[in-house]
């Protein structure tokens, strides 16, 4: 990899996993296994899976005055990403509720903690950071002032914005426009485009199940996105965006498709992010867009194999 670094700012949670044989029909009560704390959050499992995959990583945060503060860094701290920029706030770190069906696909509720201090103000405090970042990494699990902070921050000083707008939140249309790539799974991909009509409100809507997935990638680009990665977990990705470049094995805005791994899935949970950080992780490095997804695809394929979230990210 090259020296060039990866930041991402982002949540920090502790996940609270529980097992189910399947996931609950509304007002029913179902008895799960599991149990156990570990680390999590958005932010910090995209920051673990771009380390992992080879980035000099720096983690723009915040965390509670609680034990579960250090159970949120543990594993950052022992793969060497930068924590200097995660402040320590009164009260208590994210906490994120994952259950775990039998068939692997699981289900999270979060409670922002902490990550509600992620403002404006506070990743103002750290732009000289982002004025050196190549590739910059988002998400939605922390305020839309801090969200478009980072992003407008690392724009004006040339660096990349990897933006995964998850869960779906308004933003700016010009930042969601700026993403290269945005990074969204088909029902996120649905809201964007509703917000970039000038139609949605936010909220993730189930429309994108209904719409195919090439005509969903079209309908982002002609809405001004620069670059799309449209995820559709087992059927692999669609990439998107100008110029490709000629390592990528495709012309000018002809999408390419991306495979999945094939995999025996024991855990999807965190596959997402894994996806995100390797990915940034490989255009850090200076891969061309096809090629860091086909990489992050096989990344995010290992992640499955074995449970957890951070846990589960390959070295």
């Amino acid at each position: 990899m090259s020296d060039e670094i990866v930041v991402v700012v982002g949540s920090l949670n502790v996940d609270l996993a529980l097992t189910v044989d399947r996931h609950p029909s509304p007002g029913e009560t179902l008895i799960a296994g599991g149990g156990g704390r570990s680390p999590g959050g958005k932010g910090a499992n995209q920051a673990l899976a771009a380390s992992r995959a080879g980035a000099a990583v720096h983690m723009v945060g915040a965390v509670g005055d609680d034990p579960d503060a250090e159970v949120a860094l543990g594993l950052l701290r022992e793969d060497s990403v930068d924590l200097s920029a995660v402040a320590v706030v009164p009260g208590p770190t994210g906490l994120a509720v994952v259950t775990v069906a039998a068939d692997g696909e699981n289900a999270i509720l979060v409670v922002p903690g902490a990550n509600a201090a992620v403002d404006a103000a506070a990743v103002d405090r750290y732009a000289d950071l982002l004025a050196r970042t190549a590739v910059l990494v988002l998400q939605g699990e922390i305020p839309r002032e801090g969200i478009e902070a980072a992003a407008r921050a690392a724009r004006a000083a040339g660096g990349r914005v990897v933006l995964n707008p998850a869960p779906v939140l308004t933003l700016d249309p010009a930042v969601m426009r700026a993403a290269d790539p945005l990074v969204v799974n088909e029902h996120e991909a649905a809201a964007v485009l509703e917000q970039l009509q000038g139609a949605g409100t936010g909220a993730t809507t189930d429309a994108g199940g209904d719409r195919d997935p090439q005509e969903l990638v079209a309908a982002l680009r002609d809405a001004g996105v620069r670059s799309v990665v449209l995820t559709l977990g087992a059927r692999g990705a669609i990439v998107a965006g100008p110029a490709l470049d000629a390592g990528d094995r495709t012309e000018v805005d002809e999408p390419a498709v991306i495979p999945a791994a094939q995999v025996e899935v024991v855990d999807t949970t965190g596959a997402g992010d894994a996806f995100i950080g390797a990915l940034a992780a490989h255009l850090a490095a200076g891969e061309g867009l096809v090629r860091a997804a086909e990489r992050a695809t096989a990344f995010a394929g290992r992640s499955v194999t074995a449970r957890g979230a951070q846990s589960s990210y390959p070295r």
